[in-house]
């Protein structure tokens, strides 16, 4: 057989004395060493985005198992009292009135929480989320310098699972909620580096399908839920603890061996070597060698001392206006999508509809949206699609409080489900479009900025949610409010339809015509 035929040799032939040359001819390299090697989508990096993906499971799964864990049961008089009327708080417990089931079925009833506050009923699910948000500023940043994604993802992985399961040994609701803080701190990374991971390891044209993939994923976890509760209704909610970490752990195993790192992380590490066999591991090409091209090695020598920076991504994010605008944008955009995205499925239980198959109805709303997704981000710009989705999940939510509590619980949760799906859709293109928003040595950084932005909106859901005392409802009135008007920010952020994924600050400024203006 022949010897393979070293790929995009004509590369490396040569060097100019010019930076600017140099800066040019590297991002030609770029471009066409990714676009050749990877820009078919092949079997390799078909089982790649599934091994990936499937980390987003256990990460929507921790999500969300509080609104079985934390849920208050249902229960029953056992003397002369009428249940539906009767406030639980006012019958004397063990001599009036007895949960259905056994005791520790959530910690509401295991700890005796029906009374308290709505402070305490929601700081495990606020906790939870104030942990994904601590996350961000002190673990994602380190897989936009040294740790890289793939390790980022196993180590979240691995210390999500570890501490969901020491909290099955929790005995009160504080140090319940400490451990839900520790494992939201672990988990904070998952869904950034599993979508950049993704994208960044398949060509433009692919881009979007694997971002669908990723949120399928995410729903899948969404969706299991309600299985794993139903065939465990009758059990401990500790029991629900172990079906979700022993699966995450043994993931973690198998993440650490079959994933591959980023390729264009590693050549902004300056791992040549590293990069090569990852993307002829990846590429659909048969029997092909590749050899660094000269330019991109000499711009990646250049800038490697840059890049070992371990606060490099917090510099480049808020040391330069545009990024700044960027980011703050997109933050408050994300914020206003998580408090109505989080909110709908959190506080599902509030319009009186029964808890399991509201959820159900909720994941097959969100697998629908990414089908949707998919179509419009394909035919429409992303300003527009996020403006609309955004106007109109705000409109539904709206309508809910005009139905009021008397009338068919059919309607609310129609209107519930038709604004979980605009909240579903601008979640998928705010991701995606966070991603294309900002190049690959600040990227994952700012994608947590982001995602932990949508979380924070889960914070302030999850006590909206717990705190609706008489009025369930009145939740809703403060979703729609907030997505409308956040959702209007987008108009100042620029259009990425199709656009390439850039390398450096310097690279997205020339491309983006802005003046660079560091501060």
């Amino acid at each position: 057989m022949a010897d393979p035929q070293p790929l995009l040799s004509q590369l490396s032939d040569h060097t100019t004395d010019s930076h600017q040359d140099q800066q040019c001819n590297k991002k030609e390299s770029m471009d066409e060493l990714i676009e050749q090697t990877i820009g078919k989508f092949g079997w390799a990096q078909v089982v790649q985005a599934i091994l990936v993906s499937l980390a987003s499971i256990f990460d929507s799964q921790q999500a969300f198992l509080s609104v079985y864990t934390d849920a208050e049961p249902t229960w029953h008089c056992i003397n002369n009292c009428d249940s539906s009327n009767s406030n639980i708080c006012s019958l004397p417990a063990d001599s009036e009135w007895t949960w259905d089931g056994i005791a520790s079925k959530t910690i509401i009833s295991e700890w005796g929480l029906e009374c308290s506050t709505a402070f305490i009923r929601g700081l495990p699910a606020s906790s939870h989320f104030m942990g994904c948000i601590a996350g961000t500023f002190f673990i994602a940043r380190i897989a936009d310098s040294s740790l890289g994604r793939k390790n980022m993802l196993f180590l979240s992985c691995l210390v999500m699972s570890i501490t969901t399961s020491i909290t099955i040994l929790t005995n009160n609701v504080w140090i319940y909620s400490l451990m839900r803080f520790v494992t939201g701190v672990g988990r904070a990374s998952i869904g950034t580096c599993t979508i950049v991971l993704l994208m960044e390891k398949v060509g433009r044209k692919w881009r979007n399908l694997v971002g669908i993939m990723d949120f399928f994923f995410f729903t899948a976890g969404i969706v299991s839920l309600p299985t794993i509760a139903y065939i465990n209704r009758d059990s401990s909610w500790r029991t629900l603890y172990l079906w979700t970490s022993v699966p995450a752990l043994v993931y973690s195993a198998f993440l650490y061996v079959f994933v591959s790192e980023s390729p264009r992380w590693l050549l902004m590490q300056g791992r040549e070597e590293e990069a090569m066999r990852t993307l002829e591991s990846l590429s659909t090409l048969n029997d092909i060698k590749l050899r660094m091209p000269s330019a991109l090695y000499v711009g990646r020598k250049t800038s490697k001392v840059d890049v070992d920076d371990r606060f490099s991504s917090i510099k480049g994010l808020f040391g330069r206006r545009w990024a700044r605008r960027r980011i703050l944008a997109l933050i408050i955009l994300g914020f206003g999508i998580g408090l109505t995205y989080y909110g709908m499925t959190l506080g599902i239980g509030n319009l009186g509809f029964d808890i399991y198959l509201s959820v159900v109805f909720n994941g097959v709303i969100e697998i629908s949206s990414f089908v949707v997704t998919y179509l419009v981000i394909e035919k429409w710009n992303r300003k527009s699609s996020l403006l609309i989705m955004c106007v109109a999940s705000g409109i539904f939510s709206l309508m809910i409080i005009l139905v009021g509590d008397e009338r068919a619980e059919t309607i609310k949760i129609g209107l519930e489900l038709a604004s979980f799906f605009g909240a579903c859709m601008a979640y998928n293109m705010i991701m995606i479009y966070a991603i294309e928003l900002f190049p690959t040595c600040v990227r994952n950084f700012a994608t947590s900025m982001a995602r932990q932005a949508i979380t924070f909106g889960a914070v302030l859901s999850s006590i909206l949610v717990a705190a609706g005392g008489d009025n369930k409802l009145v939740a809703y009135v403060v979703f729609g409010i907030v997505i409308l008007c956040c959702g209007f920010f987008v108009v100042g952020l620029p259009e990425t339809k199709g656009a390439p994924l850039f390398d450096t600050m310097d690279e997205q400024e020339r491309h983006d015509n802005i003046d660079s203006i560091v501060v």
